[in-house]
């Protein structure tokens, strides 16, 4: 499967990959245009731009078991944070109050 890597930091990628180091938004939109088929968007940042932009149609959100940390948020315009001080594993968040 053809990949495109957005970055703004490296200058190669390898095997069936092209780097695009401008404006993601007006790339995603044209591969869109040009086959219609699915295609896969990772990475918080480059997620975020794509909502922004409202060219998501289907979200699959992934979680992993480790639930509090750092870095880049997923959904970064949301005003609120989750309270994961009350978290459990195998609690539901009905289960907490």
């Amino acid at each position: 499967m053809p990949k495109v890597v957005f970055s703004s930091t490296i200058s190669t990628v390898d095997g069936n990959a092209r780097l695009v180091t401008g404006d993601a938004v007006p790339e995603i939109t044209r591969l869109e245009a040009e086959d219609g088929d699915p295609m896969d968007i990772g990475g918080a940042t480059l997620a975020a731009a794509a909502m922004r932009a409202g060219l998501i149609d289907e979200y699959a959100i992934v979680t992993h078991p480790v639930p509090v940390g750092r870095g880049t948020p997923f959904f970064p315009a949301l005003d609120h944070r989750v309270d994961l001080t009350r978290w459990r594993p195998g609690r539901s968040p009905a289960a907490w109050s």
